[in-house]
């Protein structure tokens, strides 16, 4: 189906010159895995630049909000936190590091298995996070806005159908 090319964005242009080798279903698949790749990384940028006047980084928002749902105690050993934010050991061990410098968590070893590290959320951790959720909040309504709702209530059941194939049920 050809798209006027004032309504074309630049994935439409960059496919127009792909050999077309694979197929029309092959293609869509390229040109929507491009869409995809394009908007995250819009959205991560315009969060930070959201972020940065409050002082703080989206990794450190993502790893206290992972904190903050796990209710009562708030806490979450490195392995648990590694699943969740699909980082590699070490990238948690060094976030961990610089969010108990900055007094937002602490690290205690488990009672019940002295190799595991418990990550806890202080007070002080959770007011910050607080603080700032609404301004990520509004940039990405800001940034997804252009999409009704309804379109936006099927895009997210067909990115979640695509997400539990890829990665399963929790």
């Amino acid at each position: 189906m050809a798209i006027h090319p004032e309504q074309q964005d630049y994935v439409d242009r960059l496919i127009e010159v792909v050999p077309d080798q694979h197929g029309v279903d092959v293609m869509q698949a390229k040109a929507l895995a491009y869409r995809v790749r394009r908007l995250a990384h819009r959205l991560e940028t315009e969060i930070k630049r959201e972020l940065a006047p409050h002082g703080i980084e989206l990794w450190e928002l993502e790893l206290l909000a992972c904190l903050i749902r796990t209710k009562p105690d708030h806490r979450l050993s490195a392995g648990q936190l590694m699943a969740q934010l699909q980082l590699t050991s070490g990238a948690v061990t060094n976030r961990v590091r610089k969010l108990e410098a900055s007094g937002c968590v602490t690290r205690d070893f488990d009672p019940d298995d002295r190799r595991s590290v418990l990550v806890t959320l202080t007070p002080a951790g959770e007011t910050r996070a607080n603080e700032v959720f609404a301004v990520k909040t509004e940039a990405e309504y800001a940034l997804l806005s252009a999409l009704p709702l309804t379109a936006q209530h099927q895009l997210n059941d067909d990115l979640r159908t695509v997400l539990l194939a890829l990665e399963g049920p929790v």
